[in-house]
């Protein structure tokens, strides 16, 4: 889902003047927004209406879906968008992954202004702007958890019968990146009971050792953390000093490379997966950009 949303944001009301000086919002693009829509219509009806099945043999648990491809099966029609892998590629424990459903919310209300803005397209603009309010109030409804001590807090996934899956990974969408991707909770108090959770030990994905501390991903070997999870910690910190610290962190462990990179030890910074990573790497520069006053619009 991550990819179809991501082809949407690229073309956000921020770039659309650009974009309709040379063409590229043309019916080609409204041909695949269409498509887009009636995939999404279609996976929030997964199990009677989804043709989608996925099965690769002789691979990890997280490398294929169960259920014949199908996935773990999840309650149809409540207003969530199925999913069968989560942005790190790893398969989903629940089908619906709740970042890319707040992700996909922002992406729809992108969509609506793009469609204003361009004129003649209100019937994608009402469809658009339906779906998103139809997504967030299922966000809100089923998504969300209560934890003793805690509080209310967002589910990493669900699958709508009312099992859930309380962790963070390190790719985005993630609920850490809540704030980053544009998504508006109806209580600040749930995201920022969310933000506690995730960046403490009760994240299975959250490790601490004696060089860094931070949320890590199944995609990568225990106790490893993501120059990527760090850079988002930063981007959406609420502090200048605490971004300061996130940017501090990700210098000291680049393991002498001058990169970032996608996991790093938590014990010895000159262990790593990959030597380098484009994405890390741009979302250090973009969080230094941020602590020097610049923002990227989105």
């Amino acid at each position: 889902m991550r990819s179809i949303l991501s082809a949407i944001r690229c073309s956000s009301p921020i770039c659309l003047e650009e974009h309709r000086k040379n063409g590229s919002v043309d019916e080609v693009f409204w041909e695949g927004v269409d498509k887009i829509l009636t995939v999404f219509e279609t996976e929030m009806n997964h199990e009677e209406k989804s043709p989608y099945s996925f099965i690769r043999k002789n691979c990890s648990y997280t490398d294929t879906l169960s259920r014949d491809g199908k996935g773990a099966q999840v309650k149809s029609g409540i207003g969530l968008i199925w999913s069968g892998f989560r942005p790190s590629d790893d398969s989903c424990r629940y089908g619906y992954l709740i970042p890319s459903n707040m992700f996909a919310v922002v992406v729809l209300n992108y969509l609506k202004e793009i469609a204003d803005f361009v004129g003649g397209k209100e019937e994608i603009a009402k469809k658009a702007e339906e779906m998103a309010k139809t997504v967030k109030q299922a966000i809100e409804t089923y998504g969300t958890t209560h934890i003793w001590g805690l509080g209310d807090v967002y589910a990493y996934e669900v699958d709508g019968f009312g099992q859930y899956n309380l962790m963070d990974d390190a790719n985005v969408p993630s609920l850490l990146a809540m704030s980053y991707l544009g998504y508006e909770p109806e209580s600040q108090e749930v995201a920022d009971n969310t933000r506690k959770l995730i960046l403490s030990e009760a994240n299975p994905f959250y490790y601490s050792g004696t060089k860094l501390s931070g949320i890590g991903s199944p995609h990568t070997p225990v106790r490893y953390v993501w120059h990527i999870s760090k850079a988002i910690e930063g981007l959406t910190a609420p502090t200048k000093e605490e971004k300061h610290q996130m940017i501090h962190e990700l210098m000291e462990t680049d393991g002498g490379t001058g990169l970032m990179h996608e996991g790093v030890f938590v014990d010895d910074p000159t262990v790593y997966t990959r030597e380098w990573f484009s994405w890390a790497n741009a979302m250090f520069c973009e969080l230094v950009m941020q602590y020097c006053g610049y923002e990227i619009k989105k």
